[in-house]
């Protein structure tokens, strides 16, 4: 166990942002899973309106610092490949 107030201090932030960084993780896992399963059940209204909902919230995560800015873009563009070539 740490003895160092500093120490003490660093094991308390990592507790919590490991906490916000496990919901933000599996929020983004269950918003990309309901476009995948839109797309794969056939629902186009569904996954476009899914797909909306996606983009905006891995946008947001960027700018809270959860995910980079590459990673939510790839995501997003692999969503609206689905998308788009389900409707083609």
């Amino acid at each position: 166990m740490a003895n160092h107030k500093s120490a003490l201090k660093r094991i308390r932030q990592t507790e919590k942002r490991t906490e916000r960084n496990r919901f933000y993780r599996t929020r983004i896992k269950n918003i990309v899973k309901a476009v995948r399963s839109a797309v794969e059940a056939g629902n186009k209204d569904a996954a476009k309106a899914a797909l909306v909902i996606a983009n905006a919230n891995l946008h947001k995560y960027v700018s809270k610092g959860v995910l980079k800015k590459e990673t939510a873009a790839r995501k997003v563009s692999r969503l609206h490949l689905a998308v788009n070539k389900m409707a083609a």
